[in-house]
C-alpha cells in the first residue's frame, strides 16, 4: 500500500512543530508526523497535544494521534474474579518509581504473543529514562518477595497519565500494576493509546479523538 504523506508531516529541524491532530491519517490510524528526535522538549510537547511516538527499530520516529483513543478510569475499571483473588491472596508488593530503568528494560525485552520485536529501542529507553529523571515519567512496579515480576511505565501531567507499556513475568502482575495506577494514584484518566483485548478486559474503552483531547487538556491543568 502506498501512502500519500503530506509534506507538513515531515519534521526536519528541532524548530519544526507538529501538525494539528485533526490532520492525522485514517490509515495507518493516527499517523501525524515523521522524523524529529526524542528530546525531552519534543516528547513533552507531543504528549501535551495528545501525540506519542511509535515506530520500529530502523525507522524514523513516527508520531501518532489515533482515532478513537482507548482510555481507562476508576469508574470503568473491571476486576474479574480471578484478578480479585490475586489482589486478595497473592503476596505482592507494589512500589512506585523504585526501579524505573528496570521496568522499561523489562518492557523492551518482554516476549509478546504475535510480536517478533519491540518498538522500544535504545533511543526510546534513554529518552524515557531522561523523562523519569525530570519527574515526567513514572513506573509502577510489582514485586514478589524481592523479585520484580511486573510493572508499567508512562508519562504524567496533572491528573492525566499516558501509559506506554507494561510487562508480566508471572500471571496477572501487569494487571495488578494497572489496578494500583487506576485506583490509588489520583489520575482521573489513563491513556491506553490503542485498543487491545488485554486492556479491554480490564474495562478500557474507546473515545473519539476530539473528546479525548478536550478532556486531556482540562486534566493537564489540574
Amino acid at each position: 500500500m502506498s501512502l500519500n504523506i503530506p509534506e507538513s508531516f515531515f519534521i526536519r529541524s528541532k524548530d519544526d512543530t507538529f501538525p494539528d491532530v485533526s490532520a492525522a491519517l485514517d490509515e495507518p490510524n493516527g499517523l501525524l508526523a515523521i522524523g524529529g528526535d526524542l528530546s525531552p522538549e519534543r516528547l513533552i510537547s507531543a504528549y501535551k497535544q495528545g501525540i506519542f511516538p511509535w515506530y520500529s527499530e530502523g525507522e524514523p520516529v513516527l508520531w501518532y494521534s489515533p482515532n478513537p483513543r482507548m482510555v481507562i478510569n476508576k469508574d470503568a475499571l473491571h476486576i474479574s474474579k480471578n484478578l480479585a483473588k490475586l489482589l486478595r491472596f497473592r503476596h505482592f508488593t507494589i512500589k512506585v518509581n523504585s526501579n524505573f530503568e528496570q521496568v522499561i528494560y523489562q518492557c523492551k525485552t518482554a516476549v509478546r504473543k504475535g510480536q517478533n520485536s519491540t518498538w522500544i529501542d535504545e533511543d526510546m529507553l534513554s529518552a524515557y529514562t531522561e523523562l523519569h529523571a525530570l519527574g515526567v515519567a513514572q513506573s509502577v512496579e510489582v514485586y514478589r518477595q524481592s523479585e520484580l515480576v511486573g510493572g508499567l511505565y508512562g508519562v504524567h501531567f496533572g491528573k492525566m497519565f499516558f501509559g506506554e507499556s507494561m510487562f508480566s513475568k508471572t500471571s496477572g502482575a501487569s494487571k495488578i500494576a494497572l489496578v494500583h495506577l487506576v485506583q490509588n494514584m489520583g489520575y482521573e484518566l489513563i491513556d491506553c493509546q490503542v485498543e487491545s483485548p488485554h486492556l479491554k478486559s480490564l474495562g478500557a474503552f474507546n473515545i473519539e479523538r476530539t473528546a479525548f483531547i478536550e478532556k486531556m487538556q482540562k486534566l493537564l491543568l489540574k
